[in-house]
């Protein structure tokens, strides 16, 4: 079972890997593409805002999961190396624990949202690209990074394990 997680774990970390690689250097040629025909050509490509934010979307929240599994976000650890190690331990778990409840819960309410988007057809305005696709990809990032956090949170790992994470 450990090894189907870990193999989950690998594959969904290339997955969202890709799409984030996918999507920012979709934005850099969208950019740049933009930027040529502006100046050779005195026109822009229609829509590269609202594409360019629509990928950003793809590269905020894909990025999202990555960076907590990863224990990549900002952490406040100025009193770490005063707390004994069990201490760091429990207040590691404590912060999963809060940022997945948070976590899960903004999934909820984006799902929500993507119900009511999609009720009310809502589009782009320059290309009608429907939103209500990007709003429920969006909570199921949410809610998938709000799982990492508690698989963080529930895990069995040693005490070692968290004073060598505080440390890095």
């Amino acid at each position: 079972m450990a090894m189907n997680m870990s193999r989950a774990i690998t594959q969904t970390q290339r997955f969202l890997t890709w799409v984030v690689a996918a999507a920012l250097f979709a934005m850099m040629a969208l950019q740049f593409v933009d930027v040529i025909a502006r100046k050779l050509l005195g026109t822009s490509v229609p829509g590269t805002v609202e594409l360019i934010e629509l990928m950003m979307l793809a590269v905020v929240f894909a990025g999202l999961p990555l960076a907590s599994l990863k224990s990549e976000h900002v952490v406040f650890d100025m009193f770490d190396h005063w707390l004994a190690t069990r201490w760091q331990h429990a207040l590691s778990v404590l912060a999963n624990l809060v940022c997945a409840g948070l976590l899960l819960g903004a999934s909820w309410l984006v799902v929500e949202r993507a119900a009511r988007t999609a009720s009310f057809g809502d589009i782009t305005p320059r290309l009608g690209i429907g939103l209500a696709g990007f709003h429920y990809a969006i909570g199921a990032l949410l809610f998938l990074t709000g799982g990492v956090h508690l698989w963080l949170a529930l895990r069995r790992h040693r005490l070692e394990d968290t004073a060598a994470e505080v440390a890095r």
